[in-house]
């Protein structure tokens, strides 16, 4: 069994039209691809949630759900004087999505500050896989996150593998600048990095997939999967430079595309950690995602999921991750 830990912010979810009709949930792109990924690995892994949340209810309850869907939440700490961040998500009539968020004063973001920290960073050392995103770096002050980036350094010097998933988003960084620092500083240390190609567009003014993969491979990256939505993906081991492209099944009806990119990474973690290949990987990952995004919400109902077979076997194959 693979341990893994995935760290970041989980959020009370709004879902619906402001004075209108309002469903709650909860809801945050590393919590999503936990949730995603304890339901797809099963017993090959176990999926532990580092975050921070409060002592009220919704948090109590955010901890009962997470723990029903596999979730452990042995490293979430308990913050007596702030509760989760929360969001608003507006859809349009192609299930393209904009959000709000109440999020400055959250546990979540003084993680780093807990006086419990430590014992999070000394079983973060036990990890086999560290998977983190933009948005876990970009919510929390300056100061911490370069503490958090030095921890990843040293636990990827161990023998941990560092998965990082760039998800940028600009309102979160004090400038763009300073996102691509942060960035660099990672991908130096990063065995997988699962980046968006509209993402690195934006960040890094990149004109294709092949300036992106070439950019990640010259910051140090091992290994990089290039999510291109509708399109498919490409995946490139830079170690054996070897490069894979694969298609997408096309989705007929796109109701909310909430967690496309969150719910792929957990697809194609699911794979690589039971040893497929990266088309294998690739292809769960796209599967997971078109059932996720014909649905409302974050996090779909498990039962929706009921069609996707994870767990067959693949013939034996000399190219793995890792």
């Amino acid at each position: 069994m693979k341990r893994i830990a995935l760290i970041g912010e989980c959020m009370i979810e709004l879902n619906g039209a402001p004075f209108g009709d309002m469903h709650q949930t909860y809801g945050g792109d590393s919590l999503n691809t936990a949730v995603y990924l304890a339901r797809t690995a099963g017993k090959s892994a176990e999926v532990n949630y580092v975050s921070a949340l409060g002592q009220d209810a919704i948090s109590e309850g955010m901890i009962t759900r997470w723990q029903e869907e596999g979730v452990s939440t042995d490293l979430v700490l308990r913050d007596n004087s702030r509760q989760p961040g929360l969001y608003l998500i507006q859809l349009d009539d192609k299930g393209e999505r904009t959000f709000l968020y109440w999020r400055n004063q959250s546990a979540a973001r003084y993680m780093l500050q807990h006086n419990h920290f430590q014992h999070v960073a000394t079983e973060l050392s036990q990890m086999d896989m560290v998977y983190l995103s933009g948005i876990s770096l970009a919510i929390l002050p300056q100061q911490d996150r370069q503490k958090l980036i030095d921890l990843l350094e040293q636990l990827a010097e161990s023998g941990v593998d560092i998965l990082f998933d760039t998800n940028y988003r600009p309102a979160l960084w004090e400038s763009a600048e300073q996102a691509r620092e942060c960035y660099q500083q990672v991908f130096a240390f990063t065995a997988l990095a699962l980046v968006t190609n509209d993402d690195e567009a934006n960040l890094w003014g990149d004109s294709n997939e092949e300036v992106t993969l070439e950019r990640l491979k010259t910051a140090g990256v091992r290994q990089a999967v290039v999510k291109m939505g509708a399109k498919g993906n490409y995946f490139e081991d830079f170690t054996t430079q070897t490069r894979t492209f694969v298609a997408t099944t096309p989705v007929k009806q796109v109701v909310d595309t909430t967690s496309a990119g969150d719910s792929f990474n957990a697809g194609f973690m699911a794979g690589l950690i039971a040893g497929k290949s990266p088309v294998k990987c690739s292809e769960q990952g796209h599967q997971l995602a078109g059932t996720v995004i014909q649905h409302k919400g974050a996090i779909i109902p498990n039962q929706a999921m009921a069609h996707i077979q994870f767990n067959e076997q693949e013939p034996a194959l000399s190219e793995h991750l890792f």
